[in-house]
C-alpha cells in the first residue's frame, strides 16, 4: 500500500452507514459487504468479529461447517450484538453441514447452530452445497421453511448451486432461495449462474471475491494500474467492481486494518472501461471446488 492509501485509509472511520443493501425476493435487506470468517480457529474467530462489529460490520457470514460458531457466538455477546436494538441491526448468516442434511437432522443441526451462535434467530440459514450425488435439498428446505415459519430464520439460502440445482430445488419446493452464494471473482464470473439468478430474482453472493488473493495479481497489472489511478488497493478495486455489479461480498480478513479497507469502498467508482477490463479477466479456472462433486463437513 502506498503512502496516499495508508493516509486515506488511516483518516477514514469506515462507517456502516455508507454500505448499500441488497433487497431480497423475501422482502429482507441484507448489508452488501459482510466478514467471511472460514479458516479461523474458534479461538480466533471472536476477537476477529469483534474488530470488525467495532469498525462497522453489520453482517457475519458463518457456518456450522467452520467449526467456530461457538467463537462467532461469544464475540456477539460480548459486543452486544447478541439481543435488542443492536442484534436488531446485525445480519448472520450461517449454513448447514452437509452431513445433517435432511428434515428432522436439519432441524436438530439448526438448533445446535442457534445455541452455539447464542441467539434466538438468524437471519439466513443456508444449504451448503448441492451434493447432487446424494440430494436430499428438496426434503432439507421443509424443514428451513417450517424454522421461517417459527421466526427463528428470516431468509433461505443455498451456496454452489448451479442452474440445474435450482431448477430442482424449485420443482420440488415451488421456491427460489433468497440468495446463492457461489465462488465469484473476476478471473471466474460464473455468467451463466449469475443471469439465471438475476432472471430468478436470486440475490448473488460472492465468496473469494479475490480469488483467496490470486485475483490480486490478475491481467498482467490490469488490477494495480487501476487502483494507481485511484490511490486504493488492488483488493478495492476488486471488491468495488462486485458493488457496482450488485453482487453480495463476504471478504475474509483478520487484520483490523484489512478489515477497514475492504468496507472502504464508497468514495470511489471504476470508469466504464476500468469495470470492462476486469470484465474481460474472466477465465476458465475456479479457485475453489466443483459443487457437482464436493461436499463439505
Amino acid at each position: 500500500m502506498n503512502e496516499s492509501e495508508t493516509k486515506r485509509n488511516d483518516d477514514k472511520t469506515a462507517d456502516n452507514h455508507s454500505v448499500p443493501d441488497i433487497r431480497l425476493n423475501d422482502g429482507n435487506a441484507i448489508p452488501q459487504i459482510g466478514l467471511g470468517v472460514l479458516r479461523i480457529s474458534d479461538d480466533d474467530v471472536s476477537g476477529v468479529v469483534e474488530s470488525a462489529l467495532g469498525i462497522g460490520y453489520r453482517h457475519i457470514d458463518a457456518a456450522a461447517g467452520y467449526d467456530n460458531e461457538a467463537g462467532v457466538g461469544r464475540a456477539l455477546k460480548e459486543s452486544g450484538y447478541n439481543t435488542g436494538v443492536r442484534r436488531k441491526s446485525l445480519w448472520v448468516t450461517t449454513k448447514l453441514r452437509d452431513s445433517q442434511q435432511g428434515h428432522d437432522s436439519a432441524l436438530k443441526a439448526f438448533d445446535d447452530s442457534l445455541r452455539l451462535l447464542g441467539l434466538d434467530y438468524v437471519d439466513m440459514y443456508m444449504l451448503h452445497w448441492p451434493t447432487p450425488f446424494d440430494w436430499r435439498s428438496g426434503a432439507t428446505w421443509k424443514a428451513f421453511d417450517k424454522l421461517r415459519d417459527e421466526g427463528r430464520v428470516r431468509s433461505l439460502g443455498v451456496c454452489n448451486f448451479m442452474p440445474d440445482h435450482l431448477e430442482r430445488l424449485h420443482r420440488e419446493t415451488g421456491e427460489w432461495p433468497a440468495v446463492d452464494q457461489i465462488e465469484l471473482h473476476p478471473t471466474w464470473q460464473q455468467r451463466e449462474v449469475v443471469a439465471f439468478c438475476r432472471e430468478h430474482g436470486i440475490a448473488v453472493e460472492a465468496y473469494s471475491p479475490m480469488a483467496r488473493g490470486a485475483d490480486l495479481d490478475a491481467g498482467d497489472g490490469t488490477i494495480a494500474r487501476i487502483a494507481q489511478a485511484h490511490g486504493v488497493s488492488p483488493a478495492q478495486v476488486i471488491l468495488r467492481w462486485h458493488i457496482e455489479n450488485g453482487t453480495i461480498i463476504i471478504p475474509k480478513s483478520v487484520h483490523a486494518a484489512r478489515q477497514r479497507e475492504n468496507l472502504d469502498l464508497f468514495d470511489f467508482s471504476l470508469s466504464p472501461a476500468e469495470h470492462a477490463a476486469i470484465d474481460a479477466l474472466d477465465g476458465p479456472t475456479r479457485a475453489g471446488h466443483d459443487p457437482e462433486t464436493f461436499t463439505y463437513a
